[in-house]
């Protein structure tokens, strides 16, 4: 509502300073040779400035909703506006005063050509101001928007973010991941201790570092790898010598940064859907590189695949296709694909 007020008095601003401006050197000099004809002066002023600019905002309103009329840029119009809108409203002007009385007649042409020596210039050099004035304050509101976009997407960013944290919190506390891992543990502690309490560490390695990552919306490769050796560790500590796994990402891209959890969810889908439907196991690869301003991360598993755009709502995998998204637009995406027999989930990503 308040915006549409402003642009609703907008039109009828400018000619008024334009009249003030007019007016304002010949009051200083006290070129008028009374109040009265100065205060008439000023209404017949008023009143063409004010009804001109009726009448264009009138024109103007009805071609804009002619869609080819949008398309116009602002100079023509401006343009427009001074060699058609003026002298065409200056007529009407000049012919509704002296329809009233307040102008005669016998002067009708004269004191038309004297306005129009007026009016066209002041509407020209008020036009560029106010369309100055419209391109500023287009660029500030453009300006702003795409900052409260920013901010929304980077709140949007930081939720999602939370919330698969959550989820990765959830998982690792679900009974049965639990129960898996402290049996693992129980039948470790008489035949290797040692492992028993490696296994112990890296649980607790996972749980503190999924809390620790919890108000950051990017995390280095290094810490979302040591993410990844904790859970792996986990895991084969269960399936033995089925799950083998193995990182293969380059030391130049440890600093590189990565949406927490982020090759975690990969990995951890790779084991549930890959990994754990087959008697043998199978084997899981993850590897990274740099190219083109761009990080690509790829984990691969021997599973049968499946088809990213089939995922359930509320799988790990769709929940973070909406961080990506959120975090870096179009340039943040994750496919799925087969390669030499293996399933690949990939992730591509700004390199920052």
């Amino acid at each position: 509502m308040e915006s549409t007020r402003r642009k609703w008095w907008l039109p009828f601003v400018w000619p008024n300073i334009a009249v003030a401006v007019v007016f304002l050197v010949p009051l200083l000099q006290r070129q008028f040779p009374s109040v009265r004809d100065f205060l008439r002066s000023l209404g017949l002023a008023l009143v063409y400035a004010n009804v001109i600019s009726l009448f264009a905002s009138v024109i103007i309103g009805a071609l804009a909703k002619w869609r080819a009329w949008r398309r116009v840029p602002l100079i023509p119009v401006l343009i427009f506006c001074v060699l058609v809108l003026v002298p065409v409203g200056c007529l009407g002007v000049q012919a509704l005063l002296s329809s009233l009385g307040i102008m005669p007649w016998g002067s009708f042409w004269g004191q038309y050509i004297w306005m129009m020596r007026i009016c066209v210039p002041l509407a020209a050099v008020f036009g560029l101001g106010a369309f100055v004035h419209s391109s500023l304050q287009q660029r500030l509101e453009l300006t702003e928007e795409k900052l409260r976009d920013k901010e929304l997407a980077e709140e949007r960013a930081r939720k999602l973010a939370v919330e698969a944290r959550l989820q990765s919190l959830e998982a690792r506390i679900r009974p049965h991941f639990l129960f898996n891992t402290l049996n693992s543990i129980s039948a470790l502690i008489a035949s290797d201790p040692a492992r028993a309490e490696q296994i112990v560490g890296r649980l607790a390695t996972l749980l503190r570092t999924s809390l620790d990552t919890s108000e950051r919306s990017l995390i280095s490769m290094r810490e979302e790898l040591n993410i990844v050796n904790s859970y792996v560790d986990i895991e084969r500590a269960r399936f033995g010598n089925k799950l083998r796994a193995s990182i293969e990402v380059p030391g130049t891209l440890e600093e590189a940064k990565v949406p927490p959890m982020a090759v975690q969810s990969l990995v951890e889908n790779a084991v549930k859907h890959g990994i754990t439907p087959q008697p043998g196991g199978g084997d899981i690869r993850v590897a990274a590189s740099a190219e083109n301003g761009n990080l690509r991360i790829q984990v691969s598993d021997s599973g049968p695949g499946f088809d990213l755009a089939v995922v359930p709502p509320g799988h790990g995998l769709e929940n973070l296709v909406e961080r990506l998204h959120a975090l870096f637009g179009d340039q943040g995406q994750l496919s799925a694909f087969r390669r030499d027999g293996q399933c690949v989930v990939e992730m591509v990503i700004p390199r920052v």
